[in-house]
């Protein structure tokens, strides 16, 4: 593979992450990762810390001078959303991320970079192999499963830290300092499947859309982004009212936590109604292409041919179905009125599963008010009594409030506005970081999320800046220096 980061200063960030960008770290299959950072702390003499769970501390004393200093707590998560272009051939469970230098940017060849939030890591682990940085008492904390729940700091154990000052670094917009973010849960609608035997003499086809960008689930469900799993709904609605269709199977999506770039359905017709079938497709491929022209240009719907099925679902479990792709609530749900341009609360539906005896359909909620995300559990679980589904809520984890002093902050932008002639802007996201259940575990803690510019997270297009992550790690070794 080669270094492809060579010679990018900070050396050592950009080395270590082009390190761990080796090394599988897919939510749920960090343990190499976890012992790769454990075995790092321990060859620079620290105190380390490894959990059960595979979240890693460690502990590195103040520099001279720094000794009755606070302490200070840098956090990041070590696991990544592992998605990829559909023809691109790539095995994240064994394969090196394929890094790529473009100018300012580093990308990938085809998958997602990790860069949310690899740099993160890699950037602490500066920190702490450093013999010159000035800096108090730190605890680095690498937390594991935050892409799928955040399990990692839900399962911290807090008597393992004592700052009162963190800093996250999971953010992604250089110049702004996170104060508050969204809380969610993850929920599961369980659709069951009656089946009956298919009739042998229709055709059968597989359905599939693709082609669309995708993208975060909580940063970027405002873009007006299409939802594959969404449009297939109103296909399929479009199709059944028609040509009565039937339906062997339905799949979608990759993570819970990302808008759906493909979905697909395998259905049947009758012989003489494929002309039918194809001028409906062709019919909602041009009305797609009008509808998200500017977000998602790239719209595909695809029909091919497929291979004779044995059985289908029975009407009553495709009548359901159809409702509740075309029902279940996606996208923006209602704005802050108290933060311009802040997305309050949304829904994302992100997978989409056929089993032998479900159809499972896996949403992200997301809300910065309690009782507004609440509503939407309330109005899914509406929906599943309505068709006979099952509705379960997991990984529910909570919202990081807003303070309204914070001595971090002050001191972030001090060191802001010496370095950029210009005030750090202090804003809140709609997306879940863990600074809520650490807020929750560690009790009085003093926090702020901070971070490089990262684009597109969550997809195959992901890049880092590098020059915004040289002023970032230059930023943030300032401000651990006037931590005293």
């Amino acid at each position: 593979m080669g270094d492809r980061l060579a010679g990018i200063q900070p050396e050592a960030v950009f080395r270590n992450f082009e390190a761990i960008s080796r090394i599988p770290r897919e939510s749920g299959n960090e343990q190499q990762i976890s012992d790769y950072l454990t075995q790092f702390g321990k060859n620079l003499g620290l105190e380390v810390i490894q959990e059960e769970s595979g979240n890693v501390i460690i502990k590195k004393p103040g520099t001279k001078g720094y000794e009755q200093a606070p302490t200070v707590i840098l956090q990041g998560h070590m696991d990544m959303v592992c998605v990829k272009k559909e023809d691109y051939p790539f095995d994240f469970a064994k394969d090196p991320i394929p890094l790529v230098v473009d100018g300012d940017l580093i990308k990938t060849e085809g998958t997602t970079l990790g860069a949310d939030n690899g740099i993160a890591v890699a950037m602490m682990m500066a920190i702490l192999e450093s013999d010159e940085l000035e800096h108090p008492p730190l605890e680095c904390l690498f937390t594991v499963s935050e892409e799928t729940g955040m399990d990692g700091v839900l399962h911290l154990h807090p008597e393992h830290l004592k700052g009162k000052i963190l800093i996250n670094l999971d953010s992604e917009e250089e110049g702004v300092m996170l104060a508050s973010c969204a809380g969610g849960v993850n929920n599961v609608v369980h659709i069951p499947i009656d089946w009956q035997d298919s009739n042998g003499i229709k055709q059968v086809y597989t359905l599939t859309i693709k082609g669309l960008r995708g993208g975060h689930s909580g940063i970027e469900i405002d873009k007006n982004r299409a939802s594959a799993i969404k449009l297939l709904g109103r296909v399929l609605k479009a199709l059944d009212q028609t040509l009565n269709i039937q339906i062997a199977a339905v799949n979608g999506g990759e993570k819970m936590n990302a808008i759906p770039k493909m979905a697909s359905a395998t259905i049947l017709v009758d012989e003489g109604e494929v002309k039918e079938l194809e001028k409906i497709v062709d019919q909602y491929q041009n009305i797609f292409h009008k509808e998200f022209e500017a977000s998602d240009p790239n719209i595909q719907i695809q029909l091919n041919k497929g291979e004779k099925v044995e059985k289908v679902f029975k009407n009553t479990t495709k009548k359901h179905l159809i409702h509740a792709l075309r029902l279940l609530p996606f996208g923006v749900q209602t704005m802050s009125a108290n933060i311009q341009g802040l997305v309050e609360s949304s829904n994302n539906i992100g997978t989409l599963e056929t089993k032998e005896e479900e159809i499972i359909l896996s949403s992200a909620v997301r809300s910065s008010v309690k009782s507004l995300k609440d509503e939407i559990n309330d109005r899914i679980g509406s929906i599943c009594e309505l068709i006979g589904a099952k509705m379960e809520l997991v990984s529910d984890y909570p919202a990081w409030e807003y303070e309204p002093n914070s001595r971090i902050r002050e001191i972030m932008n001090e060191v802001y506005k010496e370095l950029n002639h210009k005030e750090m802007k202090v804003d809140a996201i709609h997306a879940g970081l863990e600074c809520g259940f650490l807020k929750e575990k560690l009790g009085d803690v003093d926090m702020v999320s901070i971070g490089p510019n990262i684009y597109n997270a969550h997809t195959p297009e992901e890049s880092l800046s590098i020059s915004s992550t040289q002023r970032v790690f230059a930023f943030l070794t300032e401000v651990l220096k006037r931590i005293k």
